[in-house]
């Protein structure tokens, strides 16, 4: 498994502070805050199955950007 390069992980840190709704990242039985930079650090990998849960008050949009960020590269992602 490869890690993800750091301006990833760091675009997908800085988009996630842009809201005030809880975002937090499902990998196998571990749930990480995608506001942390160092729990998403040592977390993502380019080819594992991710889950988002995102809740608060602007979480109609950060479901769409996070959706698209993901996405963009290529980390494959489900909401729940």
């Amino acid at each position: 498994m490869s890690g993800l390069p750091t301006r990833v992980i760091v675009e997908i840190n800085q988009a996630a502070n842009q809201f005030q709704s809880s975002i937090v990242l499902k990998v196998d039985n571990r749930h990480i805050d995608v506001k942390s930079i160092l729990g998403l650090s040592i977390t993502l990998l380019s080819n594992q199955q991710y889950e988002l849960q995102i809740h608060g008050p602007d979480e109609a949009e950060a479901r769409s950007v996070m959706v698209e960020l993901f996405r963009k590269h290529e980390l494959s992602v489900t909401l729940i």
